[in-house]
């Protein structure tokens, strides 16, 4: 078990070590170039990997504020918030259910009119459903 971890520590911490040389920003090593680390980690990968790791990077470059603004999640955000009013436009008339609703020619309401299913859909055929009950048809 020793042996095995022999091999695979030094082999994980290249791997890491390579990826994150790669990944980093040019701006952010220090020392010698970007490729050259690469190279150093590729072929002296623990002496190569360690070195990286202590003083390739800038690590304090990672802990400055990049000049970008935190992302803010959509409820938190005010500026998000004001803009939710702005966009709507005006309700029309009939919008707020004060105009009548047709009538059937008869002056009372039509067959289903006003029924609806237990979902809350109109029903067409004019038999509703009650909520409660949905056996017990409505009268």
């Amino acid at each position: 078990m020793l042996r095995v971890l022999m091999i695979l520590v030094p082999l994980a911490l290249s791997i890491y070590a390579f990826i994150d040389c790669i990944t980093t920003d040019e701006k952010d090593i220090k020392h010698i170039p970007k490729p050259l680390w690469a190279i150093l980690v590729l072929l002296f990968p623990l002496v190569g990997s360690i070195s990286w790791l202590i003083v390739g990077k800038d690590r304090a470059a990672l802990q400055r504020p990049a000049g970008r603004q935190r992302w803010v999640a959509p409820d938190d955000n005010p500026d998000f918030l004001k803009s939710l009013g702005q966009d709507r436009p005006a309700p029309g008339p009939g919008a707020d259910g004060d105009t009548p609703k047709d009538t059937a020619p008869g002056g009372g309401a039509s067959a289903g009119e006003g029924r609806t299913d237990r979902d809350g859909r109109p029903d067409p055929a004019g038999e509703a459903v009650d909520k409660d009950d949905p056996d017990k048809p409505r009268p």
